[in-house]
């Protein structure tokens, strides 16, 4: 089986779920043909995915998300017009996804999250089956639980979700736990891609890994975060934290005796939430999944204004991943972590491994022979559902 990917290259997550499926495709003996990445002028693809993705890449030009740069906060309307001035680029870029598909000729494309994927199926109708893989199409679910009010966000985040996922033979929505389908979105619920880095670890609940060191793990991308944490660390002084943080001036940038920064290292940034009693994080699905694969209690925070984050955190609360907060409370993630259930991780570490056979299973249902390609008549459809809607 050749397989195309197309990725978004909007944080770390799908990218890192692009090495994991990778890693299951060639363990099975099948082809990874490339992977088509959205890129902006500002955001071009990282170097941990280039380095590791063994086949070739090709950045192209994808609207990406506009942040606030004094406090990381998402700015959904000047993301709207950013992505409206740049109408023409974009057309361009669906013609390059189109033609790097008919040269590549997979058997099939695997989109994670990227809309170019969504639009060239909807408007240029490649005749290569898709799929595509999200933990955003839980959206899609009737039990999936989002937080009250936040009208706005919620219908932006609904349309960019759909944007990317016209035309898809099926929608794998990856999940903290398994829960039953939804054959009329097409969605499946299927387990988390978690990167080779993370499972070589090998956790194991007698906690010889858990109890290594007493010290709290901290991942700070926003300025405001900072400030909180050593408010934190001076009401509890006594309570070492290492924090890994973009401005940290070397790799262990020593504060005092009980906190440390670091520069941002994904390797050293695992070993450290192997030993670590807990972690604080924003609410991004893949660095809760990995906390939660290793047994880490965790206090999410989620990104102001950013939805899909405030989602998560009510969505890994129910899964038993740890606790939400609007701020750096470590006064509540002390009260909480007695209460930690350590079978939650045992749960998810078993329905994480079902993911083999479940992925490779997926790609098959997208090539038989007796399902047809989706025509343009389902893009006029949706359209007008998501009008009504």
């Amino acid at each position: 089986m050749r397989v195309l990917f197309l990725v978004q290259g909007e944080g770390r997550g799908h990218l890192t779920q692009a090495l994991s499926l990778a890693q299951i495709l060639h363990m099975a003996g099948h082809e990874v043909v490339g992977a088509i990445v959205g890129v902006t002028a500002e955001r071009s693809v990282p170097a941990f995915f280039s380095e590791k993705f063994t086949a070739p890449i090709w950045p192209v030009y994808s609207p990406g998300l506009v942040y606030n740069t004094g406090t990381n906060a998402l700015e959904p309307f000047k993301t709207t017009m950013a992505a409206i001035r740049t109408i023409r680029p974009f057309w361009r870029s669906l013609r390059q996804v189109s033609d790097h598909i008919d040269t590549q000729r997979p058997d099939v494309v695997v989109n994670f999250f990227e809309m170019l994927g969504g639009m060239t199926y909807a408007l240029l109708r490649p005749s290569v089956p898709m799929i595509c893989i999200a933990h955003q199409y839980m959206a899609f679910h009737r039990d999936f639980q989002r937080p009250k009010g936040q009208w706005l966000y919620r219908q932006a985040f609904k349309l960019n979700t759909r944007l990317t996922c016209f035309g898809a033979k099926e929608l794998l929505a990856l999940s903290f736990d398994k829960q039953a389908d939804e054959p009329c979105e097409r969605l499946r619920v299927v387990p988390p891609l978690l990167r080779q880095e993370i499972t070589d670890l090998k956790p194991s609940i007698d906690s010889t890994l858990m109890a290594a060191d007493d010290f709290m793990l901290a991942y700070v991308t926003q300025p405001g975060l900072k400030v909180e944490l050593e408010k934190a660390h001076q009401q509890y002084p006594a309570i070492r934290m290492d924090a890994f943080h973009s401005d940290a001036t070397g790799p262990d940038q020593v504060i005092d005796e009980t906190l440390t920064y670091h520069a941002i290292d994904g390797k050293r940034f695992l070993e450290f939430m192997a030993r670590c009693k807990a972690i604080v994080t924003t609410a991004g699905f893949e660095s809760v999944c990995e906390a939660l694969f290793l047994g880490k209690p965790a206090l999410m925070i989620p990104q102001p204004n950013h939805f899909e984050q405030a989602c998560n955190a009510i969505d890994s609360h129910r899964a038993g991943a740890g606790i939400a907060s609007d701020s750096f409370d470590l006064t509540q993630l002390l009260a909480y972590i007695p209460q930690h259930d350590p079978h939650a991780s045992e749960r998810f570490r078993k329905w994480h491994a079902q993911g083999y056979f479940i992925f490779l299973a997926a790609l098959n249902r997208a090539i038989a022979p007796n399902r047809k390609p989706s025509s343009g008549r389902f893009f006029q459809t949706r359209m007008r559902q998501l009008l009504r809607s």
